[in-house]
């Protein structure tokens, strides 16, 4: 079984709507079990093997649709786990 963490501590800023909406957009995409605490979304799955470098795609991907990648970015953190970061002020110009 595969279980990867995403820390969202720094999104939940967007408001509840935006941790929802990426928590069903993740188990739309990936057919997998995906669990909401509160501040990270986690995704398990025993039947599918999920790669770090999709589930990376998909929140980039997620960002994008939600105009909100200007502002966050995602970065590798620990072993099996994504963080979704804000940017700086030198990233953004």
């Amino acid at each position: 079984m595969t279980e990867f963490k995403i820390d969202i501590s720094e999104l939940k800023g967007e408001g509840g709507d935006v941790v929802k909406e990426l928590a069903d957009f993740i188990k739309e995409k990936t057919k997998a079990e995906v669990e909401t605490a509160t501040n990270e979304i986690t995704v398990k799955s025993e039947e599918k093997i999920i790669a770090k470098p999709y589930l990376r795609v998909l929140l980039r991907k997620y960002l994008h649709q939600t105009e909100l990648k200007e502002f966050f970015r995602v970065i590798g953190g620990k072993e099996n786990t994504l963080v979704v970061k804000e940017k700086t002020a030198e990233e953004k110009e």
